[in-house]
This record gives structure tokens, sequence and C-alpha cells, in this order.
């Protein structure tokens, strides 16, 4: 609509009078183009208005026409036909008479693109090609395709986001034009880039910090000084900030100013966390029941950004809670931390008491994960009922203790950390103790986790999953701690059956083991961005002796939802040895 004509409909409305004129419109048009219509024309959007004088609907049938014509032509239609006619019905007794007022509108051939011209000028038209051709390659509004207005704004903006992710920060549209033969129902685009100067990153300039010092994200910062201008690196930057304890926001960006792109500062803009926070939740999960937890964080304990952390958490089938003083990153973005925890499960006929006692070596990045740690453990392990255990099991009664140096090391390759549809994910844990040496029995233990996920079509995802696991020991794993040993069954591992059902079974209750390995596979089938449903197959066994060895089997199939914080799932499936139906409730963030 003109802004003329908009200047006159409201002057209509302002100088209505008392007669109003009942109406009903009827759009008689394609459905892509009806649709418009219906939810733009001014006749159609103002006829449940109870206040249009007939002056004003006479005015809104005289210019339905142009109106049609400036609607259409967003779509490709540049020669609509329109006719507007009137039919009054009826008025039944002490009711008014109602106009229906019919917009019957051929939109003639649609415009097709008969050429696009997309060219670059600055230094990326000399120094860098490949964009240049991606670009080009990447357009979405080739010859022979139907133009509309919204996918030639798209297109173009398509194009300066590229030159704009990576070194050119200042790129722009220098220029653009459509140009529209009506009559040969033909569109000749043309788009011209100005990329600017290359950037280059330059030092941080960090503001908003006042209870924590700069130097926990400098320590953190991933970028260098001198790289190339990129998007993502900035993000980067940002995801690892906010990663860290202190910080509630974290905004990262550079000046664009094309008369100086080489160093440009990285300025950093942080929202600090309060010293002290006290959180509470509730909860419940299909593994281990319903749940209440309370967590008290000091995070600059000493003045110095030590952080304090305590945590209780209570469930049905298990008690945890855990102590830990962290220092702030070092120069090497490791985090140094002493912790202690105590964990008490009762599942499977089976009263696991684990205290553990440890000193951490942590660093996160953004795709790799790494953890050097010396844990002391000292487990208790006893039947529910009170009663010895049998003695085809490894684990004997009693305590058990080892000091393990352990390492963990994982990998995050995917395409989006929270909803990733390609890619896939790798954990690897290795771990020994040494008798004598605090430890009741000598022993390593080897773990690994693959995830990989592979796209079908435009939305449809398969997930492949495998576990791996071992204790490996001389003779007997009898005085290894049974929170080191492996029981398997539950979400995100073999569904149809409890949580830890899977191990050595005898008389009902299920003991840890020694091995372990876990096979999963699922399709995906996504019927719009936020909504999918699920059938999968897993197996999985846990055994002392690999060739005794027994695998369980499931099927299900499940809903998909993608909340704000991960995938939801929400599956119901058949454990086929136990012949046994269980819901599983999942949240499935990435490892």
């Amino acid at each position: 609509m003109t802004w003329t004509r908009s200047l006159a409909i409201a002057f209509f409305f302002c100088a209505a009078d008392t007669a109003h004129a009942a109406y009903k419109v009827q759009i008689d048009a394609p459905k892509p183009v009806q649709s418009l219509l219906k939810d733009f024309l001014d006749i159609s959007r103002y006829q449940d208005r109870d206040d249009i004088s007939d002056e004003q609907l006479k005015f809104m049938m005289d210019t339905a026409g142009d109106q049609v014509r400036e609607l259409t032509s967003t779509e490709g239609y540049f020669t609509p036909l329109t006719k507007v006619s009137e039919q009054t019905e009826g008025a039944a007794e002490g009711k008014q008479a109602v106009r229906r007022i019919t917009i019957s509108v051929d939109p003639g051939p649609r415009t097709d693109i008969s050429t696009a011209d997309i060219s670059v000028t600055g230094v990326a038209a000399q120094d860098d090609q490949a964009t240049v051709a991606r670009i080009r390659e990447d357009w979405s509004l080739p010859v022979g395709q139907a133009f509309r207005q919204e996918d030639w704004n798209r297109a173009k903006n398509a194009g300066l986001e590229k030159l704009q992710q990576k070194k050119y920060a200042a790129a722009r549209i220098a220029s653009s034009e459509a140009r529209v033969d009506p009559d040969e129902h033909q569109a000749d685009l043309a788009v011209r880039y100005d990329s600017g100067p290359a950037f280059t990153l330059g030092a941080l300039q960090i503001t908003g910090t006042r209870r924590y010092p700069e130097s926990i994200i400098r320590n953190v910062n991933p970028l260098a000084v001198g790289e190339p201008y990129d998007v993502n690196r900035l993000l980067a930057l940002q995801r690892q900030i906010q990663n860290t304890p202190y910080f509630s926001n974290a905004i990262v960006a550079i000046d664009d100013d094309p008369a100086h792109p080489e160093q440009t500062p990285v300025k950093v803009q942080v929202t600090e966390f309060p010293a002290q926070r006290i959180r509470a939740g509730v909860g419940y999960s299909t593994d281990t029941g319903a749940q209440v937890e309370g967590r008290y964080s000091h995070y600059n304990v000493f003045n110095k950004a030590y952080v304090f952390d305590s945590q209780l958490r209570l469930e049905q089938k298990r008690q945890y809670g855990v102590l830990s003083l962290a220092m702030p990153p070092d120069e090497k973005a490791f985090v140094n931390s002493i912790n202690s925890s105590y964990d008490r499960t009762k599942l499977e006929g089976i009263d696991l008491r684990s205290q553990q006692v440890g000193f951490k070596r942590a660093r996160n990045s953004e795709n790799y994960d790494t953890t050097y740690s010396l844990t002391y453990y000292r487990d208790e392990l006893s039947q529910e009922d009170g009663s010895t255990l049998p003695a085809n099991t490894i684990v004997t009664p009693g305590k058990h203790r080892a000091l393990v140096p352990g390492f963990a090391w994982s990998r995050r390759n995917v395409d989006d950390p929270i909803f990733p549809r390609k890619g896939n994910l790798l954990t690897l844990e290795a771990g020994f103790a040494l008798k004598g040496l605090l430890t009741d029995q000598s022993f390593s233990r080897l773990y690994g986790r693959f995830k990989q996920f592979v796209p079908v079509g435009r939305r449809d995802i398969v997930v492949l999953r495998a576990e791996l696991g071992g204790v490996f020991t001389a003779g007997r794993a009898g005085a290894v701690p049974p929170s080191l040993l492996f029981r398997t069954g539950g979400n995100d591992s073999v569904r149809g059956y409890s949580y830890q059902s899977i191990g050595n079974e005898q008389n009902g209750t299920v003991y840890p083991t020694k091995y372990l390995a876990v096979g999963s596979s699922e399709y995906q089938r996504w019927f719009s961005e936020n909504w999918g449903a699920a059938v999968f197959y897993d197996m999985g066994a846990a055994a002392d002796n690999w060739n005794n060895k027994t695998f369980y089997h499931g099927v299900g199939t499940g809903a998909r939802w993608r909340s704000p914080v991960g995938t939801l799932n929400l599956d119901l499936a058949y454990g086929i040895q136990k012949r046994q139906i269980r819901p599983h409730i999942s949240l499935g963030i990435a490892f």
C-alpha cells in the first residue's frame, strides 16, 4: 500500500459518520494469492470492524485493484486482473442488511528469473576468489525460479552474511536491482557486494568485571592476536566465558571500521554472577525416581575467585552429595580442584555406598575436554536384604578401596552443540591402581563411548551409539571398588529394562561385572522444527566372563521435543528377554 492511500484510509476512519456498512468479503483467487490477499488486503482485514462507514467501504472497493497489484507483485505476479462485485443479502427481522463483496483475482503468469548477476568488489575480489565463488554457488535464486520479493531480500542478505562471517566484517551491499519486465514476465537480478578490507583480531578490551579478575577471561580466551576475523571464533570465546561459573552473560564484538581493519580490538562486555548462589529444585527420572536437590555455591572464596560448591540430591533410589573447591582457570585454561563425594544407590537388590576424595585438573574447550585426576575410592556393597552375597559373583563383602590415577578425554565434532544433526561425539577414559598403594587389588580400567549423528533428508536423523568398558585384573576382581565395575540398562543405555538391571543376575539381584558392551540405533522423524518421533533398537551386555555373555535386546518408539535446553525424549520400550514394557524419559544433551 502506498503512503498516500494509507493516509486516505486513516482520514476516512477519523472522519467516519454514524452509518455503518456491515459487509463480508469473499476472495476468489489461486490459493497462495488468496491467502496473501485475505491477510493484507484492506477490505478483507477490516471486515470485522463495526465502525466502517459507507464512504470508507466504497473507497476500499475502488482502490482494491491497485492494492491487489502491489500485493501480488511481491509474489511475482505483476499483471493481475481484479474484479470487484457486490451483492446485498436480505436483512432478517430487526437486523441490518449485509453486503457481500466478492474480489475475483486472476494473477496472470508468474514472473521468472531470467538472469542473476552477482559480483564482488573490494579486497575479496582480488584475494579471496574461493569466498566469491561460494557466494555464487550458494545463490538461492537461480535462473528459471519464480521471483518473489521476500526470496530476493533473503538471497541478497545471505550473500552478505557469507562475506561478513569471515574476514570482511565491514562488507555491505553496494548496489542491488531487480528489473522486472511485466510483458515478458521476466526479472533480471543484479547485486554488487563491497567486501571492504580483511579484518584481523587484536587484543581483548574487557569491561564489566568488578568481583572477579580479568585474568579469568584472558586465560580461557582461544583467540590469537593477528588471526583472521571470524564470527564463529568470537562466539567460541563467548561460550568459553559463559562456561565458567563467574559470568551470567557475555557480549563479544569488534568495531567494523573499515579504516582500521588490522588487529582491531576484541571488545568483551560481561555481566557477573553474584558471589553466592543458592538453588533448589525437584524432578523425576524413570531411572532413579522422584528427586529433590539443593545447591550452594560461593564463587569468590578468599577473594581470589576460588569456587566452593556443595550439592545434595535425594532421589528415591539414590542419595548423592558433593563438596568441591576449585581454583580459577590458569594460563593454559586448566582448572585445578579438590573434590569429595558420597553416593548411595539401592538398585536391583544391591545397596552400594561409595565415598570418593580426589584431585582433578580439567580443561573444557569448544570441542575438547581433558581431565587428569587422582581419586581415592572407598566402596561398600551389600544385598538390600542383608543376606550373604553368593559365591559366584566377582564382588566380595566388605569395604574395598583403590587409589586411581585417571585420564578422560572427550571430543565434540557436531554441527550444533544443543541439537546435533551431523557429526559425532567421543569419550575415552582410562585408569589404573596398584595393590599396596591405598589399594586392595591391582587393576586397570578402560571405558569408551561413541555417538554418531547421520542426517537423512531435510529434517530426519539416524543416531548410532556404542559403549564399551572393561576392568582388567590378574585374577578375580573381588576387591575392586564396585562403583568402578559395570551394570547397564535404562535411559541412554538399553531401553526396555530398568536402570542397571543388566549384569550378573543371581536370584533376582543384579551384581556389578567386569565387562560392558552396549549398542543402539535410532531413526528420528521430525514433522516440524520442534516435534518428532523415533523408533529404536538397543542391545547390551554386562558380564564377568566375556565367553558367557548374554546380550539383552530392547525395541520401542517415542516422541521428541526440542526444548530450550536440549531434546526431550519420551520413549516406550519393550525388553525382549524380560518381556516387559517400560517408559523412559530423558533429556538428550550431548555429552
